[in-house]
């Protein structure tokens, strides 16, 4: 019944038909329900890391899931619950990996400060997606002046462009454009003024603030250079919870550990059909 509630996302209704029990019942079974411990296989290994956000609505509170990886295997090894992504959470992460035995080998993460502040000591790559959604936030899919639709081709192509190609290309973007970035808007009534184009600025500062991070994986070849096998997971999530819309929040989270554990069959275990 439960893996029928969640990976053949049946809700209440069709569980009552199925199981010939009422929801009172269903729903007792379901929050009673214990999902198994993981099993792990301690190893040298690649990591991304990545939150994924819940009941994100208006005059309710969210919460997140933070999930550490193996994007080889298709593992997660490690994941936590908290009211909004922290360095202690990926802080609890790591150390809870390296408790039982894991050696990361380096990190591929979005970038944040709280990421990078707990991987210090070891390779981190910042997720090259995730670069090019920062960018497309502060100057839309659709730029309207050239500069910014040359940053845009230009952050478009770093998948593809190894960095001795690509830093050269954006430091003479910097030369180009630099007088347009430093256009600044003088408003009269107030007596002050602003940066003219404060978007595409802010976008190209993001690069500039990042650059170091983001071709890690040149030197460190197996390190990701996104995090895409969480993303890809993570969509798979949301289209679980999306049927169980309204649950509260401890069967979610039951939920969402079912989902997590059933990608983490560590490799030396068979994986059940």
């Amino acid at each position: 019944m439960w893996h029928d509630y969640v990976f053949k996302k049946q809700v209440l209704r069709e569980l009552k038909e199925d199981y010939q029990l009422d929801k009172r019942t269903l729903h007792r079974m379901l929050i009673n329900h214990i999902v198994p411990m993981k099993e792990h296989a301690p190893r040298k290994l690649f990591v991304v890391v990545d939150a994924l956000y819940f009941r994100k609505k208006k005059h309710v509170t969210p919460w997140c899931a933070v999930v550490f990886r193996d994007p080889i295997q298709k593992e997660n090894l490690r994941w936590g619950f908290g009211p909004v992504e922290s360095t202690h959470l990926y802080h609890q992460g790591r150390i809870e990996l390296e408790t039982l035995g894991y050696t990361l080998l380096g990190v591929t993460g979005d970038g944040l400060a709280m990421i990078r502040k707990v991987f210090t000591d070891i390779p981190f790559q910042m997720c090259l997606v995730h670069m090019e959604r920062i960018v497309i936030r502060k100057i839309t899919r659709n730029p309207q002046t050239e500069a910014g639709k040359v940053l845009l081709a230009l952050v478009r192509t770093l998948r593809d462009t190894p960095s001795v190609f690509w830093h050269p290309r954006f430091v003479q973007y910097v030369e180009r454009y630099r007088d347009f970035l430093n256009e600044r808007t003088r408003h009269p009534e107030s007596g002050t003024s602003s940066w003219t184009h404060q978007e595409l600025r802010s976008a190209v500062l993001s690069v500039k603030q990042f650059e170091p991070f983001l071709f890690t994986h040149e030197t460190v070849r197996q390190l990701p250079q996104t995090s895409n096998s969480l993303e890809g997971h993570f969509g798979h999530i949301r289209d679980i919870v999306r049927v169980h819309r309204g649950i509260s929040d401890a069967l979610l989270r039951k939920v969402l550990c079912a989902i997590f554990l059933a990608s983490t069959i560590a490799p030396r275990k068979k994986k059940e059909p």
